[in-house]
């Protein structure tokens, strides 16, 4: 009996040492496994960013209407991480003219810009301005338009929104904005506010219900006027474009960001995303500018 239980346990721990070893071997290979393929996940992403030589160009961001520059923060992260200098200066809302010609005078009156390559990108009502602010700045190399209006000369926010149906902020005004009057403006002209109920699921989807709330609190508002302003001369017909077009846009169908790429001639990607989709897929977005900036070397 005393034999048959010492022999007994010792088969028995044989038998843990074996487990023990093969559990200790099994974890270094998926270790090792794990190891490689995030070094070739790591290696195939650096050689998509390899910069080909040459002055890197500077990448300038500009916000749509009912956001801030805030709204690029993940974008310029990444940016920055792989070294660019990215600057995200405000946008008025005040119409397209007006807008236009400040990121215009920013782009060519700016000292930390003189001389150097410009990528210049735009979200939503920002991709009607950069049309316009890019013209005759022979610096601007590359027209990014991220879920963006490309007009073209004569053409409206609004006469675009419209060609379209299907967008969460059409139908009657006053169940999508708020107005507030605003001084030094056009007679009659007022401020839209996006109803806050009009950011989850429309403006905002994608996103959890906490960023919706928080995006609607910090929102910049829009000169109604500047919905139905004509765009001026437009730079996308000499400057190479690229476009991040969301299929899930809420705001501008896919239908309508399709077109003006295409008639751009924009190299275009798709991205499964709603209208903030440098929020929701900022790593996207932040590859197509690269690509946008890589084009230029």
């Amino acid at each position: 009996m005393s034999f048959s239980w010492a022999s007994r346990r010792a088969r028995l721990s044989l038998i843990f040492a074996a487990a023990l070893s093969a559990a200790v071997a099994m974890a270094a290979l998926l270790t090792a496994t794990s190891q490689a393929a995030t070094s070739r996940a790591a290696t195939s992403q650096g050689a998509a960013f390899r910069w080909k030589g040459g002055a890197r160009p500077v990448i300038v961001l500009e916000h749509g209407a009912w956001a801030d520059a805030s709204s690029w923060d993940r974008v310029i992260a990444i940016l920055q991480r792989e070294g660019f200098t990215v600057y995200a200066p405000p946008n008025p809302l005040r119409g397209l003219a007006y807008d236009a010609a400040y990121l215009h005078d920013f782009l060519t009156e700016n000292a930390a810009l003189a001389g150097k390559p410009v990528v210049l990108a735009g979200h939503s009502y920002g991709g009607a301005v950069i049309s316009g602010a890019a013209v005759g700045d022979g610096e601007v190399k590359a027209l990014v338009y991220v879920d963006a209006f490309i007009p073209a000369p004569g053409e409206s926010i609004q006469t675009l929104l419209a060609a379209h149906t299907g967008s969460c902020i059409g139908g009657r005004p006053g169940d999508v904005f708020s107005t507030v009057p605003y001084p030094g403006g056009p007679s009659g002209d007022v401020d839209l506010y996006l109803l806050p109920g009009k950011f989850p699921g429309c403006f905002a989807s994608g996103l959890s219900a906490g960023k919706a709330a928080e995006l609607a609190a910090t929102q910049r508002p829009l000169a109604a006027s500047a919905a139905g302003e004509p765009s001026g001369p437009v730079a996308w017909t000499t400057v190479p474009s690229w476009a991040v077009v969301g299929t899930a846009d809420q705001v501008i169908p896919r239908a309508e960001l399709l077109f003006m790429a295409r008639r751009a001639g924009a190299h275009i990607t798709d991205v499964n995303a709603g209208h903030l989709s440098l929020i929701s897929a900022a790593h996207t977005v932040a590859h197509v500018i690269l690509q946008a900036a890589r084009g230029t070397s």
